[in-house]
């Protein structure tokens, strides 16, 4: 009677994901991942040689493969049934370990065993990578710019405005509009009836944005974000501005040099540098005013909905 076996399959999250590095001035390329092979009795295999194929998914845990490998020679578990491979170190069998681009997650991990040590995978498991290391992520920037450099900057002209914010891959981050969408406007043109928590986020703008243009009836300081579109030197449309949440505002402040340095030094007579004025943010207040930011004295502040200040629009990217 065939014997069946079971694998108790675990990529290591709860010490960290181990990157393997050939010398201190190369990029990780591969990592660790440990799995656990028992019978059907739930007795370890030990000392055994086992049969992989290591598949890393895109999207969900039934995605494209983004990666496959195998391994020849087979690995084998040690005397604790452990078995431990270094993915990326595989023969691959399709695409290229190094090209995963981790920002583009999320990643899951497909694992195919055959105890006998052959390529007859009868045992399959899939778990969700939920930690992508750093350096991983370093490695794929490196690979988009070609340089090790992040690909985006504060204070770049980039996407119908200048940036304002980058997270620290540099690939994605905020932008904000080169000139100021309109002064002295309110808040809306509907004034007494709190929107509620859809409107009141610190830090999602859009969403904050999306609240208010529902409620107002004409007019309202996000439906003019909303409709903005931005020609950026021919390079395309940007229609997908919105009013900034206070948290935002305050983003934006804090790059107030890098951002009025680049709009001052263009030469371009289609763009303003920031002003010292009350900007308005998206942020509804808890008892139905709205927050602005004060980019005279570096303060943000509720107001009533019916005070005039400026609006600056911003996108995401």
């Amino acid at each position: 009677m065939r014997k069946l076996f079971t694998v108790l399959m675990a990529v290591i999250l709860a010490t960290g994901i181990f990157l393997t590095q050939r010398t201190s001035a190369q990029a990780p390329s591969s990592m660790s991942y440990q799995a656990v092979i028992r019978d059907a009795d739930n007795k370890l295999l030990v000392n055994h040689s086992v049969g992989m194929r290591i598949s890393i998914l895109q999207g969900s845990a039934t995605g494209i493969i983004a990666y496959q490998e195998v391994y020849n020679p087979n690995p084998h578990t040690n005397d604790n049934g452990l078995l431990t491979i270094e993915i990326g170190n595989g023969i691959p069998e399709i695409d290229y370990f190094p090209a995963i681009d981790w920002a583009n997650g999320p990643y899951y991990i497909k694992t195919e065993c055959d105890p006998a040590g052959g390529t007859n995978y009868t045992i399959t498991g899939t778990s969700q990578l939920l930690s992508i290391p750093y350096a991983l992520y370093a490695k794929t920037a490196e690979t988009l710019t070609g340089s090790g450099s992040f690909s985006h900057y504060v204070g770049e002209s980039y996407g119908g405005g200048v940036v304002f914010y980058v997270d620290q891959m540099g690939q994605h981050g905020l932008i904000c509009s080169s000139v100021d969408i309109f002064s002295n406007i309110a808040w809306s043109d509907v004034t007494s009836t709190i929107i509620g928590t859809t409107a009141q986020s610190d830090w999602d703008g859009q969403a904050n944005s999306n609240a208010i243009i529902a409620q107002s009836t004409a007019i309202s300081a996000a439906d003019l974000c909303d409709t903005y579109t931005n020609v950026n030197n021919g390079t395309g449309n940007y229609s997908d501005w919105y009013l900034p949440a206070i948290d935002q505002l305050s983003l934006l402040f804090q790059a107030k040099y890098q951002v009025n340095k680049t709009l001052d030094s263009d030469n371009d007579i289609n763009t303003t540098a920031l002003l010292k004025t009350y900007y308005w943010s998206s942020t509804e207040g808890a008892g139905g005013g709205a927050w602005y930011y004060d980019f005279y004295d570096s303060a943000p502040g509720p107001t009533n909905k019916t005070s005039l200040s400026s609006i600056r629009a911003v996108r995401a990217f």
